[in-house]
């Protein structure tokens, strides 16, 4: 059953509220959900919101630390308010998703393979903006991930090998997938190779379409130094994946 802020908001409110919150304040016994050997999966609260009409997923691992700590900080603050859960989901998927420089490198990328374009919005920090009813962003295991304390990378272990961790996506990301309004005609855009691996898995169990994965995005994290030559050399690929995918409307633009 999946874990939600209703489930946690007692232990977020009795933390000391901070900006940016350390692993010894957030990697504790309150908020550990799972655990295998050396794998642990915390809680965090900004994988509830569910943008039903979105028309583009972008799709990480898990969430990493950054992203914990920027949730939690979030929903404290507005636990501390008494605003209402609902809201605030929002307000912390609205902070947590892919905060910091993953996001911005995120941005830049998809606007350098023209997504914007394809879009019809003029950058695609619109689709994170005003624009955020175009877009869902999610996580294959919808909570933090660490091996050893550190963030999972999707291959020690490999993830499709996990069953451990596959179950998540089972039970969780696939019916999130589900919830949403005509599911097989969204673009899935898979940040790295092994998201892309578990939606090809996905695709062969006809789950979704292998027409609406976008193949051969890099990871955009900072730690990927080689994700600019990957963009590079994948660069016409995905231009063209893009406008063909939205010809064949397997999503549709927003006018």
């Amino acid at each position: 059953m999946k874990k939600l802020l209703e489930n946690y908001k007692d232990v977020i409110q009795k933390l000391p509220f901070k900006d940016k919150y350390e692993k010894n304040d957030l990697l504790t016994e309150d908020f550990l959900i799972d655990k295998s050997d050396n794998i642990e999966i915390y809680y965090a609260p900004h994988n509830e919101y569910l943008n039903s009409k979105a028309k583009i997923f972008i799709i990480g691992i898990t969430p990493g630390f950054q992203q914990m700590s920027t949730a939690i900080s979030t929903a404290k603050k507005e636990l501390d308010k008494g605003e209402d859960i609902e809201t605030i989901k929002y307000k912390c998927k609205v902070a947590g998703r892919f905060s910091g420089s993953l996001r911005k490198n995120i941005i830049s990328m998809l606007d350098e393979i023209k997504l914007n374009e394809a879009m019809n919005v003029k950058s695609c920090i619109e689709l994170f903006e005003e624009k955020d009813y175009l877009l869902h962003t999610v996580s294959l295991i919808p909570y933090p991930v660490f091996v050893k304390k550190q963030n999972y990378s999707g291959h020690t272990p490999k993830l499709l090998k996990s069953d451990f961790l596959m179950k998540y996506i089972y039970e969780d990301f696939i019916q999130e997938l589900k919830s949403i309004e005509d599911f097989k005609h969204i673009l899935l855009i898979p940040l790295g190779k092994a998201v892309e691996e578990v939606l090809d898995k996905l695709s062969e169990e006809n789950i979704i379409s292998e027409n609406q994965i976008l193949k051969g995005f890099p990871h955009p994290s900072g730690a990927n130094v080689n994700r600019l030559v990957q963009l590079e050399q994948n660069k016409e690929s995905l231009i063209n994946q893009i406008r063909d995918k939205i010809k064949k409307e397997i999503i549709f633009q927003d006018k």
